[in-house]
């Protein structure tokens, strides 16, 4: 599973490296290494773009539609990409190891009792 980390946060560094490279992330402060100087509105807007994208996933899944872009896949699939890359984006600039907390969340959740098929179909239990 460690390899499986290490690829989500090896592709988080390389979009985040191509999207510096042509500008996505002029005008961030970053000081030194890996340490982060936070734009007090910069991390929420990208989080906004995120959901943007799932946003239009959700649109796309609702209609039925083909991407604009990439007619050949389905608008939700793409969205979904999208989604992921800004994601994967932000993880980057910020140095987050999210894939060794994809791993984790995982293996965490497997453990909890309200993710249980049992304790989903009772009374007020997580049906969604």
């Amino acid at each position: 599973m460690m390899d499986f980390a290490l690829a989500i946060n090896t592709l988080a560094k390389n979009i985040f490296d191509a999207n510096r490279e042509v500008g996505w992330w002029d005008g961030s402060q970053r000081v030194g290494g890996d340490s982060v100087v936070l734009d007090r509105y910069l991390i929420p807007t990208k989080i906004a773009l995120m959901h943007s994208e799932l946003s239009e996933a959700l649109e796309g899944f609702r209609k039925g539609l083909q991407d604009d872009h990439l007619p050949h896949r389905l608008m939700v699939e793409v969205e979904f990409a999208d989604a992921i890359i800004r994601i994967l984006d932000t993880a980057g600039y910020l140095g987050l190891d999210v894939g060794g907390a994809i791993i984790e969340k995982l293996a965490y959740n497997a453990q909890r009792a309200d993710h249980k098929r049992e304790a989903r179909q009772q009374q007020g239990g997580k049906s969604v």
